[in-house]
């Protein structure tokens, strides 16, 4: 049996973290059936590790760990249906990985899961060999970038293009963003002065375009930022696509241009808030799988 590092600091203090319990979970299901009581056993044993008075400081009773744990997976399962591959029994007392041949939707979950929980970000694979290498964890996140174009496809109901470098078809920067806009139409690409003379995306990932039959401007077109670290803080394509439109176009689109943030991780309700002010559209773990599948 693989054994995963009990996240202690999501117990701590007066408030717990149920999606990082609710990922640890998972993650153990990943490869046997996993029992829910672990999370109090767990909690208990790094209490006392850490010396601590579990009747004064300890303030997550073990019974309200578990239950806000299984009801985070419940919720999960709620919202993706049958793009969640984790299932969990009547009782709430067992998670087991019920993954589907050939579902991208839930490939999509399971990879998410993996990037929110690298070492970088998290303790629960750090020490196992489920980790991914480093090369494989450079795939992982391309592999991501690559469902997230799909997403924003679904999303939008329309077409959408790998925009963030390097792209599938080695096109370059200058000559895939002319490939795009001579589809859409709308606008005339042209570097301008002062616009790096090597760029690689400009900070867009993937565009995405619903256009009418008439082939005029005014339609549905959006540009997302994939993010898959902790750095997405200085990413935010908000206030940026202004600055985009002046240094690759001569005659700038008309149609507005939506932004849109693709992450692989689970957000707490206050959080994605602050997050859609900050980003705007925000795709992330509950909802990037639905929209694979749609795709």
């Amino acid at each position: 049996m693989i054994r995963l590092s009990f996240p202690n600091e999501a117990v701590s203090g007066r408030l717990c973290n149920f999606d990082m319990m609710a990922d640890f979970m998972e993650l153990n299901a990943f490869t046997a059936p996993a029992f829910t009581s672990v999370l109090a056993n767990e909690a208990i044993i790094g209490a006392a590790e850490d010396h601590e008075d579990l009747d004064a400081e300890f303030r997550n009773g073990e019974e309200e760990i578990v239950s806000g744990t299984v009801n985070r997976m419940e919720m999960r399962a709620h919202i993706l249906e049958d793009t969640y591959p984790f299932r969990l029994d009547e009782q709430g007392d067992v998670v087991t990985c019920e993954l589907t041949e050939n579902s991208l939707g839930q490939i999509a979950y399971v990879l998410s899961l993996v990037l929110s929980n690298l070492r970088a970000m998290s303790p629960i694979l750090n020490g196992s060999p489920l980790h991914p290498t480093d090369p494989e964890e450079q795939a992982m996140r391309k592999d991501f970038e690559y469902f997230a174009t799909a997403a924003l496809a679904a999303e939008i109901q329309g077409d959408a293009w790998s925009f963030g470098f390097p792209r599938p078809d080695q096109s370059s920067f200058l000559d895939k963003l002319t490939a795009i806009w001579a589809q859409l139409g709308d606008g005339h690409v042209e570097r301008q002065r002062g616009a790096p003379p090597h760029a690689k995306d400009d900070g867009i990932d993937v565009f995405a375009a619903r256009r009418h039959p008439d082939g005029l401007p005014g339609f549905l077109l959006a540009a997302a930022q994939v993010a898959t670290g902790k750095s997405r803080s200085g990413k935010s394509l908000k206030g940026w696509l202004d600055s985009f439109r002046r240094r690759w176009f001569l005659m700038p689109p008309v149609t507005d241009i939506v932004p849109y943030m693709i992450v692989p991780f689970a957000m707490e309700r206050d959080t994605f808030i602050d997050e859609v002010g900050r980003y705007g559209n925000v795709l992330h773990r509950l909802r990037v799988p639905r929209r694979v599948a749609d795709a």
